[in-house]
């Protein structure tokens, strides 16, 4: 179980700008990430395993693309106990995504719209980073041509 209980976090990821609350969040996991501090967030993971394609998986629950556009956390999210993580959308260069705003909150509905399209740093990052992954899952990272 989590250290950090989301009760805690959710007032202060709350009073940022939801974008602004993502690159918080994505930030604090990549640089806490392998370090004591991960054991605030980290759970088991669960062995449930299941085969895809020839793929292993240690349980069916991933992190689809999206959160982590630039691979900087996958250690971070995958000590979350997932099953798998999935990086991206990158594109070979970099690019900047929609105009700002582009992520909105709707709190009544427990929901969050997303509209910020590919914006990433480029290939080159996320390759990099993902050379030196621990996560023991599987990762992908999702690739698109630059617009």
């Amino acid at each position: 179980m989590s250290l950090l209980p989301y009760g805690l976090a959710r007032p202060l990821l709350f009073s940022l700008d939801a974008e602004a609350a993502h690159e918080l969040t994505i930030d604090m996991l990549s640089r806490a990430q392998g370090t004591p501090l991960e054991w605030a967030w980290c759970s088991p993971r669960v062995r449930d395993p299941v085969t895809l394609a020839g793929l292993v998986f240690p349980n069916r629950v991933g992190m689809a693309a999206g959160l982590d556009k630039n691979a900087r956390a996958i250690d971070g999210l995958g000590a979350m106990g997932f099953g798998f993580v999935e990086v991206g959308t990158v594109t070979p260069k970099p690019q900047p995504g929609n105009p700002k705003p582009r992520m909105f909150r709707l709190p009544r509905a427990d929901a969050l719209i997303n509209r910020m399209g590919f914006n990433n740093e480029g290939s080159t990052p996320s390759c990099a980073t993902s050379e030196t992954l621990v996560f023991t899952a599987h990762s992908a990272i999702q690739m698109r041509a630059s617009a």
